[in-house]
C-alpha cells in the first residue's frame, strides 16, 4: 500500500536543493571510505604479516555494524533529528580513521573501523535521506540521484588522493588526511534545516514507562477509584504476576511504538526489505568477486581489469544523474524501477559469467552499472513510497537489519561456494539466483497490485459517467 502523502504542502525544491548539494558533500568526504580500504590499509595489514581473512573480517565486521545500527535509527532520528544524527556519524567516521592511524595490531582496526566507523556510515546514510525526502515529491528521484552521484565522485576521485599521499607521505599521514577530509560533511550536516515541525516523540518518557510498574501508574489514581487487595495466599501471588505481565506487555508496546516494529505485520513490506536485502547481498559478493574473476579466470591484465571495473563505475555514475529525470518524468514507481534494475543485472552478470571476450566484457560492464544505478537509487525511495512518513526512520532501520541478517548468513554460504567449488563462473551464477528469485516473488505481485489499480481506475471512471448521465437528465 502506497504511503499517505503529508497534508503539509512539500516544496518539491526550495532550500531542499542545498540540502541536496549538502548530502551530496557529505556523501563525498565520507562515504568513500569502503571504497579505498583494500588501497588504504593493504600494505599496512601485509607488513603487520596479517593474511587476507584478517583483512576481509574487518571489512565485513565493519557493514554488520553499518546495517545493526538500523536497530536503533529510527528512535535517534525521532529524537535527535536528522542533522544532529549525520552530524554524529560524520564525527565517529572521523574519529575511527584517526584512531586507525595509530593501530599495531589487528583489534585496534576492529574497533577503530569496524565499529566506529561502520556505526558512523550506519548513521549518516538514513538520515540524510529523510532530509532529502522531507523536501521533494515528484522530483524525489532527482534529488536522490544527485546526492548519491556525490559518494560517487568521492569513490573516483579519493583513491587517486590517497595513492598521492601514501606515496610521498606515508600510511599514518594519509589515514589523518582521511580523517580531516570526513570533517567537512560537518558544513554539510549544518544545513540539513528540517522542513516540518518535529514530531512529537519522547523517548525519554517512553523509558520512564518501561521501568514503572502498574502500581506507581495507579498512584495518580484517586484513592476511592483504587482497588483494595486485602486477601492473602493465592490472590497475592496472582496481583504479583499481573503487574509483572503489565509491566512485560509495557516493555514490548513501547519497544515496538520506537522502533515502528508493527511494520513487520505488513507481508508486503517484509517482501519489499527482505527481497532488497538479497540483491544488497548479492552487489557486495559481486563487488569482491569481480575483479578476481577477471584477473585468474578471464586472465586479464591488471590494467583492464581496472577498466572494467572504472567502467561499471562511470556507467553507475550517469546513470544516478539521468535516470531520475526519465523515471520521475513518467511518474514510473520506485519499487517496479527497482524490480527492472534487478532483472537487467541478472542479465548482465549471467552473461558476465560466462564472457571471455575484453570487448563482451566491457559492454556487459556499462550495462552492469546502468542496472546497479537503478537498484541503488530506488532502495530508500521503494521504502518511502511504501511507508508512512512518521515510519519512515523505522522502515529504514528495518531494512538496514534485514541487510546485515542476510549478508552475514546468505553472504558466508556465498564465499563457502567459492572455496568448495574453486569457481569464479559458478559463484557468481550463485549470486544471481538470489536476483532471479526477488524477480521471481515480487513480478507477481506488482502485475496484480497493477490489475487492480486498473479496476479500480474503469470503476471510477463508470461511476463518474453514471453521475454524468444522471445529472444531466
Amino acid at each position: 500500500m502506497e504511503a499517505v502523502q503529508p497534508s503539509v504542502s512539500v516544496p518539491d525544491g526550495g532550500w531542499g536543493w542545498v540540502i541536496v548539494a549538502a548530502v551530496a558533500l557529505i556523501n563525498m568526504t565520507n562515504q568513500y571510505t569502503h571504497s579505498v580500504y583494500g588501497l588504504l590499509f593493504g600494505a599496512k595489514l601485509k607488513s603487520m604479516q596479517e593474511h587476507t581473512f584478517t583483512a576481509a573480517l574487518i571489512l565485513n565486521l565493519s557493514s554488520l555494524t553499518l546495517n545493526f545500527s538500523g536497530l536503533f535509527i529510527g528512535p535517534a532520528i525521532k529524537t535527535f533529528k536528522q542533522r544532529n544524527v549525520a552530524a554524529a556519524g560524520i564525527l565517529l567516521v572521523s574519529f575511527g580513521l584517526f584512531l586507525c592511524a595509530f593501530a599495531t595490531a589487528s583489534w585496534h582496526f576492529i574497533v577503530s573501523y569496524s565499529l566506529f566507523v561502520g556505526l558512523g556510515l550506519g548513521l549518516i546514510t538514513p538520515s540524510t535521506f529523510i532530509a532529502i525526502n522531507s523536501y521533494f515529491t515528484t522530483k524525489r528521484g532527482r534529488a536522490v540521484g544527485l546526492a548519491l552521484a556525490g559518494s560517487g565522485l568521492g569513490q573516483v576521485i579519493v583513491p587517486h588522493l590517497v595513492r598521492l599521499i601514501l606515496d610521498y607521505y606515508g600510511f599514518r599521514t594519509t589515514v589523518l588526511a582521511m580523517s580531516l577530509l570526513s570533517l567537512f560533511g560537518l558544513f554539510g550536516a549544518a544545513l540539513l534545516q528540517p522542513f516540518s515541525p518535529p514530531v512529537i516523540h519522547n523517548n525519554r518518557q517512553h523509558l520512564r514507562l518501561l521501568l514503572s510498574t502498574d502500581d506507581e501508574k495507579n498512584k495518580t489514581v484517586p484513592p476511592q477509584t483504587q482497588v483494595r487487595v486485602a486477601k492473602a495466599g493465592e490472590e497475592a501471588r496472582a496481583q504479583i504476576r499481573k503487574t509483572e505481565d503489565g509491566c512485560c506487555r509495557n516493555v514490548s508496546q513501547r519497544l515496538v511504538q520506537a522502533m515502528d516494529l508493527e511494520l513487520l505485520q505488513d507481508v508486503t513490506f517484509l517482501s519489499i526489505i527482505v527481497g532488497m536485502a538479497l540483491v544488497y547481498t548479492s552487489t557486495i559478493q559481486f563487488t569482491m568477486l569481480f575483479p578476481h574473476f577477471l584477473m585468474y579466470s578471464v586472465g586479464l591484465s591488471t590494467f583492464n581489469t581496472a577498466m572494467c571495473m572504472s567502467t561499471v563505475a562511470g556507467a553507475d555514475i550517469i546513470c544516478r544523474l539521468l535516470l531520475p529525470c526519465i523515471t520521475d518524468k513518467l511518474k514510473i514507481p520506485y519499487r517496479l524501477v527497482f524490480l527492472l534494475g534487478t532483472l537487467g543485472l541478472f542479465i548482465s552478470r549471467a552473461a558476465l559469467a560466462e564472457s571471455m571476450d575484453f570487448t563482451t566484457i566491457i559492454v556487459m560492464s556499462i550495462f552492469t552499472g546502468m542496472t546497479k544505478s537503478a537498484t541503488v537509487l530506488n532502495n530508500n525511495l521503494t521504502i518511502s513510497s511504501h511507508c508512512r512518513p512518521e515510519k519512515l526512520p523505522g522502515g529504514l532501520g528495518l531494512n538496514m537489519i534485514a541487510k546485515g541478517v542476510l549478508v552475514i548468513t546468505v553472504g558466508q554460504l556465498l564465499g563457502w561456494i567459492r572455496d568448495y567449488t574453486h569457481s569464479y563462473t559458478l559463484s557468481m551464477h550463485a549470486q544471481n539466483i538470489l536476483l532471479l528469485l526477488v524477480v521471481l516473488v515480487w513480478s507477481p505481485e506488482l502485475f496484480c497490485r497493477y490489475r487492480k489499480k486498473r479496476a479500480l481506475k474503469r470503476a471510477a471512471a463508470a461511476e463518474r459517467e453514471e453521475y454524468n448521465k444522471m445529472s444531466t437528465c
